[in-house]
């Protein structure tokens, strides 16, 4: 989602500006899986420690964010950098993962850990996020769209092994 600018050239406080964003710790590990199996009906917990490992190991930038509510964690959010393929340079970040408890919905979670984590990727030169949903994850679709993500210009292939 862009910043917001007034007409003093000062950028304007949004909501999710007075939502506390941190970095994720292992220690959120069993908040992590509490909140994501709440969405998506099951633990995936291998996967999400996996997940963690790796963006706490990205020492760059800072690509595992969590919100927190009275104290709590409520929502994460977990990415990676890509320098690019096939020899050439395109630095990117990749949106991995993004959760926000749903008992929570519409709180502004999730536009506050993808505001820092656009703020941390700005403070590196990084000009772009990509990220993935199923078609049908209108929910998911619909965030996105709200935050200014779009279709890419690349087709994303796939084959059996």
């Amino acid at each position: 989602m862009p910043d917001t600018v007034d007409r003093t050239g000062e950028e304007a406080i949004h909501e999710f500006d007075r939502i506390p964003v941190r970095t994720l710790t292992r220690d959120d590990l069993d908040a992590i899986v509490r909140i994501d199996r709440r969405i998506v009906g099951a633990s995936r917990r291998d996967y999400l420690e996996l997940k963690l490992d790796v963006a706490l190991r990205d020492t760059r930038i800072v690509v595992s964010l969590g919100a927190e509510v009275d104290g709590h964690l409520t929502g994460f959010l977990m990415g990676r950098l890509y320098y690019g393929e096939f020899g050439v340079a395109d630095p990117v970040a990749i949106l991995d993962t993004i959760g926000v408890d749903p008992e929570r919905p519409r709180s502004g979670l999730g536009h506050a850990l993808l505001h820092q984590f656009r703020t941390n990727l700005r403070a590196v030169g990084i000009e772009r996020i990509q990220t993935h949903a199923a078609w049908n994850q209108w929910d998911l679709l619909h965030f996105l769209d709200t935050c200014g993500f779009k279709p890419a210009a690349r087709v994303f292939l796939e084959a059996d092994v």
